[in-house]
């Protein structure tokens, strides 16, 4: 069971401080019970259950945010980049059903969340990213549009917030552009007359030369957006004055569309607390109770096939916990109704029976507001594929873990698929930076038994991170776990490395 409105429980310490200080009077005090439920009803208790489609009406948004350090700047106040940042925010809060994707560029392009409507994950995504680990000061548009053109982003609107860098071939980047068949609103952060920008330590951010870089926003960007036949806006006074803007221009430009959207259905709860205070006041204020009483035992309450679903799935956690495997499996599949609890172990049940294909499956179906759980079908996912041997797609969802905040084994994981990528690439004739010694990979260790209580801890939440590993040595390659001696790498060092590519070679960076 589960709150949607959980903060209208701060409502009951006044009551309960009031009934413990109250009189003795039996009375006052079932008073003060009755408004307790009231309180609990109109938090709207719920139990969540299957997913189902709905239809939404939304636009198709590309938001390609600019996050090279002269973004930093800070002619518009704070700085360009954390009134970008702010504006984004306040955008997505005025526009709930626009799918938008999320995209950040430098020199390179990186996509940091991909279309949704769930725009708590592109806050986090957005929170996450710390521009002190962006090294690259040069912003490369035509980079972001070749990349757009290789996607699949037919009948959608570019909104794109930058200060334009020094690209001056406005023609050259609208016929990239008009390949992805994108209408265009411009963001222009940045002033005429420029401005120095500050580095870490206080200083002002020189060139090679030893000269003062002034960053200054760059004009092509108007005659891009005239090109495109698109929007050309400024910063206004505050970034939910900016957001308004942007919202009045894809009124004009952006078509809305129908979608569809897997949406949680909820059984509702609160009939349960409203039911009982509404017996209790009848006890209080009535003379006829125990009529309206044996009224209620002929009528009964409807019995939900919910309390059947919820002994199943006690009985497949049983199961789970007493690795039986087989029986948590037959008892799930007596549920009669899916939810994302019973979804879940039952994946948790297909990879401990080392149906890693079967358990992925069903991890792509599943969908929550909790980043947490996001974590937990990320981490599982990752695994599964890290079993099959798929090592790229198991980076990548170990990827989308850490960008939703900080996981240890996920870490740890990603660094050893990074030297298992390498090792395979050196096998294969391509040469890598040396950045592991040679007995790294002789650090993949057998620690099921490690895992195993976190995994049965998971699975009374409806998640589970492990698997059966083997003690073949052709097993190790899949084992996610580094021993103590194996070099550390930084935390969520992979996507800044994509983001800060060809940093060393930047010969125009401003």
């Amino acid at each position: 069971m589960s709150l949607l409105y959980p903060s209208l429980l701060w409502l009951l310490i006044p009551l309960i401080l009031f009934f413990f200080k109250s009189s003795k009077q039996i009375v006052v005090r079932i008073h003060l019970i009755i408004l307790m439920l009231l309180v609990f009803t109109l938090a709207r208790p719920v139990k969540e259950e299957s997913l189902q489609e709905a239809d939404i009406q939304g636009r198709n948004l590309v938001i390609a945010l600019d996050v090279s350090y002269s973004m930093r700047a800070s002619d518009i106040p704070p700085t360009r980049y954390i009134f970008a940042k702010q504006t984004i925010k306040e955008f997505l809060k005025n526009n709930p059903t626009d799918n938008v994707m999320l995209l950040a560029f430098t020199s390179n392009p990186l996509l940091l969340s991909p279309p949704t409507t769930d725009h708590t994950l592109i806050n986090i995504a957005l929170e996450s990213l710390n521009p002190e680990f962006i090294l690259t000061k040069g912003t490369s548009l035509k980079k972001l549009f070749k990349k757009l053109a290789r996607m699949d982003q037919e009948n959608k609107t570019l909104i794109l917030i930058t200060d334009g860098g020094e690209e001056h071939d406005a023609s050259a980047l609208a016929e990239i552009l008009q390949q992805t068949n994108m209408s265009l609103i411009t963001l222009a952060l940045g002033s005429a007359h420029g401005t120095t920008v500050a580095t870490q330590t206080g200083k002002w951010l020189k060139d090679k030369q030893g000269n003062l870089v002034i960053s200054r926003l760059n004009p092509v960007l108007k005659d891009l957006s005239s090109l495109m036949q698109g929007s050309y806006l400024e910063a206004q006074a505050t970034p939910a004055q900016t957001a308004d803007v942007i919202t009045e221009a894809l009124q004009t430009q952006a078509q809305i569309q129908q979608s569809q959207k897997m949406q949680h259905h909820y059984l509702e709860l609160y009939q349960i607390p409203l039911f009982m205070a509404l017996v209790l006041f009848l006890l209080v204020h009535t003379r006829g109770v125990k009529y309206l009483l044996i009224l209620f035992t002929f009528l009964g309450m409807p019995s939900q096939a919910g309390i059947f679903d919820a002994y199943h799935l006690h009985q497949a956690y049983d199961a789970y916990h007493h690795q039986d495997y087989d029986r948590s499996y037959y008892a799930l599949k007596q549920v009669k109704t899916p939810s994302l609890q019973s979804q879940m172990a039952l994946a948790n049940v297909y990879y401990k029976q080392g149906k890693y294909k079967k358990a992925l499956k069903i991890y792509h179906t599943l969908h929550s507001h909790s980043a947490l759980i996001k974590q937990h079908i990320y981490f599982n996912s990752a695994n599964a594929y890290a079993h099959l041997g798929s090592y790229s797609k198991a980076r990548n969802y170990y990827t989308k873990v850490l960008q939703l905040g900080k996981d240890k084994e996920a870490a740890e994981n990603l660094r050893l698929l990074t030297f298992l990528i390498d090792k395979k690439s050196q096998s294969l004739g391509k040469a890598h930076p040396k950045s592991q010694n040679a007995d790294a990979s002789k650090s993949l260790s057998q620690e099921e038994n490690k895992d195993e209580n976190k995994k049965e801890e998971q699975t009374s939440s409806g998640t589970g991170s492990g698997g059966e590993g083997s003690s073949k040595e052709g097993e190790k390659k899949k084992q996610l776990l580094l021993e103590d001696h194996t070099p550390p790498h930084p935390l969520s060092s992979k996507v800044y490395e994509l983001i800060n590519k060809g940093y060393i070679r930047e010969t125009h960076p401003w």
